[in-house]
């Protein structure tokens, strides 16, 4: 197989930096004919590979494309999920590069070359190799069992026309195990295995003071600012530990044992080399816990953008009339996202002095899932890396959110193995997002080996 890859190496790039020329932005809807253009390239790139019955899926929102290759129907199946829309590239002005236009670089972790450009990791990079590793097994004669694809258009969004999707296709789907690469490893140095995610509940915040815009000069100091008290009510939501205040936040918060802290202890991670890359002076967080800690298996509460006002060029001396905000809080297993956007929304509004009005707006949310470590699915991936990276991979929490784990499991019955070659150092959300050209190479390595090791384990 790796003969394969090497003889198509460059076709396998070029196809990947014209997948990432189409700027999929979910979340604006001017980019509404881009997403689906980008539904129609995955499509015929799948069908390209061999999959049959290929198909668009139309959804409420954007469509899912679907596709399958049964080779015999007693042999275990694999359904790949994946994500083909991005997120927004601003801002805009702090790209090296135009974020649709994707270059390659070297870096001081990718001397190889790193692919910048948006979705390069997320997820049209990781994604693909997918469709890459399938096309290697078929065209080698080593594809060892069925393989389903489920590639979506509003991951991004929150994924709400997939639950329906999946609710109303339950037999369609049906396979043995879920294969998704949309997280991280470690380091090339330390290969990972994500064993856990956080769940999400995103909101949306309005402060409402006078009923119009005001000169700052003539109702200054007697008219409550938007602006002011927004921050204040912002500020009250964490404590001097940075505990979240919010009543009943905690309740049903995971205690993780001290045996799995103590593992998660022995991660090589390095508090200097974490700051000198984000070029911080010192780290911050919920006391009590480590940086890693912080980050995989405690809650968290974030304001994601804060606006209102005047903010052009120049001065306008304005008292403005609102205020806004977005705020997102990563959750831990055993907590509900639809609880937690309640408790928030109470609180929050219980908070707001008398002088303005508060309208909360939740949006997308999904819930935490852990995945066990002791499963054939598990113990193929773990084999794979070993075969591929000649290192046996450490099992990781991992702080980010893919909702729709929870939803497979409880819709199909299924659990999954999150096999990511991202770092987290690729910059995904954020200006300059990029993937390593070995990791894209050695992703599609080491998926089609997964095959191998998981169907000799259920043999």
């Amino acid at each position: 197989m790796k003969a394969y890859i090497e003889e198509n190496k460059q076709r396998f790039l070029d196809e990947l930096l014209d997948l990432l020329r189409i700027p999929s932005i979910s979340a604006d809807s001017q980019y509404k004919d881009d997403v689906n253009k980008t539904a129609d390239f995955v499509k015929q790139k799948l069908k390209d590979a061999g999959v049959d019955n290929v198909e668009i899926c139309p959804t409420a929102g954007y469509p899912i494309v679907y596709g399958e290759k049964i080779i015999d129907t007693s042999l275990p199946t694999v359904l790949v999920y994946g994500h083909y829309d991005v997120q927004p590239p601003d801002p805009l002005e702090l790209w090296d590069s135009p974020a649709f236009e994707p270059v390659i670089k070297k870096t001081k972790i990718h001397p190889e070359g790193a692919i910048f450009a948006r979705g390069a990791c997320d997820d049209k990079g990781q994604m693909y190799m997918h469709v890459k590793a399938f096309e290697t097994m078929l065209k080698n004669d080593v594809l060892p069992c069925n393989v389903k694809f489920m590639i979506e258009g509003e991951e991004e969004v929150g994924s709400d026309n997939l639950g329906i999707f999946v609710a109303n296709n339950k037999e369609k789907l049906k396979a043995d195990i879920i294969l998704i690469s949309d997280t991280s490893t470690y380091s090339m140095e330390v290969p990972s295995i994500t064993t856990g995610l956080r769940g999400l509940s995103y909101m949306e915040v309005e402060v409402t003071g006078p009923n119009r815009d005001l000169h700052s000069g003539t109702y200054g100091g007697g008219v409550a600012n938007p602006i002011h008290t927004l921050c204040t009510m912002i500020d009250s939501l964490k404590d001097d530990n940075n505990y979240i205040t919010i009543p009943g936040f905690y309740d049903d918060v995971e205690e993780v044992s001290a045996d799995e802290r103590t593992q998660m202890a022995k991660i090589p991670f390095s508090e200097v080399e974490y700051c000198a890359d984000l070029d911080i002076d010192a780290v911050e967080g919920e006391a009590g816990f480590s940086t890693l800690e912080r980050t995989s298996i405690r809650p968290t509460l974030d304001v994601n953008g804060i606006w209102g006002g005047y903010t052009g060029e120049g001065a306008k001396t304005v008292l403005p009339s609102k205020a806004y905000a977005k705020i997102s809080m990563r959750l831990v297993p055993n907590q509900s996202s639809e609880k937690i956007s309640k408790l928030f929304e109470d609180h929050f509004k219980a908070i707001a002095p008398k002088s303005v009005r508060v309208k909360v707006t939740p949006h997308h949310g999904g819930e935490p899932a852990v995945t066990p470590t002791d499963s054939v699915g598990y113990r193929a991936a773990s084999k794979a890396f070993e075969k591929i990276w000649g290192k046996t991979p450490i099992p990781k929490r991992e702080g980010g959110s893919i909702p729709i784990v929870a939803l497979f499991e409880e819709e199909l019955g299924l659990k999954t193995v999150l096999l990511g070659f991202g770092l987290d150092s690729d910059s995904i959300h954020s200006p300059n997002e990029h993937y390593g050209i070995v990791n894209y190479f050695k992703g599609i390595e080491t998926i089609a080996e997964f095959y191998q090791q998981y169907v000799a384990l259920v043999k």
